[in-house]
């Protein structure tokens, strides 16, 4: 057997499910007993771990794991249960709205008095919060677009020009230095972040990995493709005004060019694609299958249910001068003030919003 020595390292476990997986994928023990996943908070960090390992082996797996054990029938029945333990809670606890066109109209207004993430970094974050950030968001940035490629094999028309269209512009248009993963990585870079795929995986708590594992849910199911190209349009339609107060947050800290630079390209960059998304992507999705318009005000609303709780999570912790992650980061001159170094026992408790 030709075990893959390249790809990031598998993280600690969170609790007997990320344990028993990260085991089986090493070889040395058994897959978790299905009752535990069912049983499982399907918002906590080892069902969130568990399933955000199972989804890794689909894009660059880890180091040590053999390339065959991304279509291994004993792993995918157990994804299988972890995704819906997390599917049901999702769709039991999701606000839905009414129709696609509130949902769409609902991503187009920008409140006057902004209180999100973006908005505190805007006005008043400093910079060790801004590499929090981006450490947390490296887990879907440097694989930017990854996931939504996924659904190209399941449009077709009008839909998969204008979907394709878009990811084009976030492989950089052919162009290797343009790639977004790649300017993320460069941001990172600026920020005094190690910029190893997957190298902050541990320090992200479980809001985190359930918003990037969202995106592999919907994603690696064709069922749900609507539900993708959802959750593409909220972040497509609100990434302009975002990146816009990230651009200045990374100015009025010194963070540097290239983190500036970022972010100035998604705003001019997805304020076109909103455009695209919303008229084309959608549209001629809806042309060809009207029926899939609750699945795509399904895509955009768990999108922003799971982005408030990760907000929720962050602000309460920046607010109070606390670091938001599991684990310090790498720059210890450079980290949250009195952030607590946590004891192995402490960094498994699952944090809730």
């Amino acid at each position: 057997m030709n075990h893959h020595v390249r790809g990031p390292l598998l993280p600690p476990p969170r609790g007997p499910l990320s344990a028993a997986v990260t085991a089986y994928l090493r070889g040395t023990g058994p897959l978790p007993d299905p009752a535990g996943a069912r049983a499982a908070d399907p918002y906590g960090d080892d069902l969130q771990l568990a399933l955000y390992l199972c989804y890794e082996l689909h894009y660059r797996g880890f180091a040590g794991v053999p390339p065959e054990t991304e279509w291994d029938p004993e792993l995918l029945r157990v994804r299988a249960v972890l995704e819906h333990r997390f599917g049901a809670a999702l769709r039991a606890d999701t606000p839905v709205h009414d129709s696609l066109d509130d949902a769409l109209a609902a991503l187009l207004v920008e409140p006057a008095e902004g209180t999100g993430v973006t908005h505190f970094l805007c006005a008043e974050g400093e910079l060790w919060q801004l590499r929090e950030y981006a450490a947390l968001r490296s887990l879907y940035h440097l694989k930017e677009a990854d996931p939504h490629a996924w659904v190209l094999p399941r449009l077709w028309g009008r839909a998969k020009a204008a979907m394709a269209a878009v990811e084009y512009d976030e492989f950089g248009g052919g162009r290797a230095e343009r790639v977004h993963a790649r300017l993320f990585a460069d941001l990172m870079t600026d920020l005094g972040l190690d910029t190893a795929y997957g190298r902050h995986l541990d320090a992200a708590p479980a809001e985190m990995l359930a918003v990037v594992n969202l995106m592999s849910l919907f994603g690696l199911h064709r069922d749900l493709r609507g539900a993708l190209v959802g959750h593409f349009a909220e972040v497509e339609i609100t990434s302009s005004p975002g990146s816009r107060r990230l651009a200045e947050a990374m100015r009025r800290t010194g963070a540097g060019p290239a983190a500036e630079f970022f972010y100035d390209e998604h705003v001019e960059a997805d304020a076109v694609h909103e455009q695209v998304v919303r008229h084309e992507v959608i549209g001629g999705l809806l042309a060809e299958e009207p029926e899939l318009a609750p699945d795509i005000a399904f895509g955009i609303d768990a999108t922003e249910y799971l982005e408030d709780r990760l907000a929720r999570r962050l602000l309460a912790n920046w607010r109070a001068g606390r670091s938001s992650l599991r684990t310090p980061l790498d720059s210890p001159g450079r980290t949250a003030p009195d952030s607590p170094v946590r004891t192995p026992l402490e960094q498994e408790v699952s944090h809730t919003s």
